[in-house]
C-alpha cells in the first residue's frame, strides 16, 4: 500500500482549503486514516458542496479562517499545534481570475505566505505540503511534458498567481534552513466526485446530464492531464510522510498526473462520460471565449522515481468513479460513505 496507514493515527493535521473540492477529499481520508484533523477555510464555494454533502463539520475541527488575515492565520495554527500543514487554501478559477485579479494574487499569493510564516513560527510544526497547479509552468504549448525545473510562469492571473506562489515557497524553502520542511505538489486536472465548482468541465457535464440538458464544451480540442483527485492527494500523502520522518530529499516540488498514454482531449472526456452516464450530447457555444492554454502535459517521472507513486486508475475508470458517486448521491445514497468506499478501493490497488 502505497499511503501508510499506520503513519497517521493520532497524528494533529491542518488542512487549509478543507471545504473545497481537493481539501475535502483530503481531509476525509486522513480522518480515515485517523489523523486528529483541523480546518482552516471560508465558507464552501459552491452549493452542493462536497464538504456539506459528506458532512465534514462533524468528523473535523471546522475553522472559518480566511488566509489573507495574516493574524487570525497564525493564531488559529498557533493555537491547533499541528505537526504537519496541507495549504490547499486557494482562488483556484482561471476565468474567475480574470474578472478578480486582486482577490486572485491575494489568496494565492499573500496567502501562502501568511500560512508559511505562520508554520515557520509554530514550533509543533515539522512540514507544509503546498498544493500548486500544473499551470504554474510558463506554457509554450510544447509536446515535451514540462519538468518541475522548467520556468515558472502563467497567461492569465490564476496560473500567474500559482508560478509566484512557487517562487514564494522556493524562497522559504532556502532562506529558513531552520524552518519545517517544506514540499509543493503541482497536479493537472483533477475530477471527482463531489466537484461543483463553475467553468469546470467535468462539474458543467454533471450539472447537464442532472438537468438532462446538452453539455456546452468551450474548448473540445484542449488537451489536459486529467486524474482522479485520490490520484494526486495518494501522493501528496506519501510527500508529507516522507517529511515527516526528517527526509529533506521530498522538501521540493513535485508533478502528478496520469500516465503518458492516457492523456486525452476534452472531447473524449465529454463522450466517455456521457456513455457512462447513459446518454446525452454536448454543443460548442458562440462566441470568444477567453484565453486558456491548449496543450498542458506533465512530466511525472520524478514522483515515480523517487517516491514510488504512480497513477493507479486509467482515465476511464476515474470518470466511471465520477459517474458512480454522483449517481449513488442523486439516489439518495450517502455521499460519505460513497466517498470513503472509493478511498478503500483506490487504497487496495496499492
Amino acid at each position: 500500500m502505497l499511503v501508510n496507514p499506520g503513519a497517521w493515527s493520532g497524528k494533529r493535521v491542518l488542512v487549509t482549503g478543507h471545504t473545497g473540492f481537493k481539501g475535502g477529499w483530503l481531509s476525509l481520508w486522513l480522518h480515515h486514516l485517523g489523523a486528529d484533523v483541523t480546518g482552516l477555510a471560508l465558507d464552501p464555494p459552491t452549493d452542493p458542496s462536497f464538504f456539506e454533502q459528506t458532512r465534514l463539520a462533524e468528523i473535523v475541527r471546522h475553522e472559518i479562517v480566511d488566509v489573507r488575515d495574516e493574524a487570525r492565520t497564525a493564531q488559529l495554527i498557533a493555537e491547533v499545534g499541528p505537526e504537519i500543514v496541507f495549504h490547499l487554501a486557494a482562488q483556484p478559477l482561471v476565468r474567475y481570475s480574470y474578472d478578480h485579479p486582486v482577490e486572485t494574487y491575494a489568496t494565492n499569493v499573500m496567502g501562502t505566505v501568511h500560512v508559511l510564516e505562520a508554520c515557520r513560527n509554530t514550533d509543533s510544526v515539522k512540514a507544509a505540503v503546498c498544493i500548486t497547479t500544473d499551470k504554474c509552468y510558463e506554457n509554450v504549448e510544447t509536446m515535451r511534458p514540462y519538468r518541475e525545473s522548467d520556468p515558472m510562469g502563467g497567461y492569465d492571473p490564476y496560473s500567474s498567481s500559482k508560478g509566484a506562489a512557487e517562487l514564494v515557497i522556493s524562497a522559504y524553502r532556502r532562506s529558513y534552513p531552520d524552518a519545517p520542511l517544506i514540499s509543493s505538489v503541482r497536479a493537472g486536472n483533477v475530477i471527482g466526485g463531489g466537484d461543483w465548482a463553475l467553468d469546470r468541465l467535468v462539474p458543467d457535464i454533471v450539472r447537464a446530464m442532472l438537468r438532462g440538458e446538452p453539455v456546452e464544451v468551450r474548448n473540445p480540442d484542449s488537451i489536459r492531464p486529467w486524474q482522479h483527485v485520490l490520484e494526486a492527494l495518494g501522493g501528496y500523502l506519501v510527500i508529507a510522510e516522507r517529511l515527516l520522518r526528517g527526509d529533506d530529499g521530498a522538501a521540493t516540488a513535485f508533478n502528478f498526473g496520469p500516465d503518458d498514454d492516457d492523456t486525452q482531449p476534452v472531447s473524449w472526456v465529454v463522450e466517455r462520460m456521457l456513455e457512462a452516464w447513459g446518454g446525452g450530447e454536448w454543443v460548442k457555444p458562440d462566441g470568444a471565449q477567453p484565453h486558456e492554454a491548449t496543450l498542458l502535459r506533465l512530466d511525472c517521472s520524478k514522483a515515480r522515481a523517487e517516491l514510488g507513486w504512480r497513477p493507479r486508475l486509467r482515465l476511464q475508470d476515474a470518470l466511471d468513479k465520477v459517474v458512480e458517486w454522483h449517481k449513488t448521491v442523486a439516489g439518495g445514497g450517502d455521499a460519505r460513505a460513497i466517498s470513503l468506499a472509493q478511498i478503500d478501493d483506490y487504497m487496495a490497488r496499492g
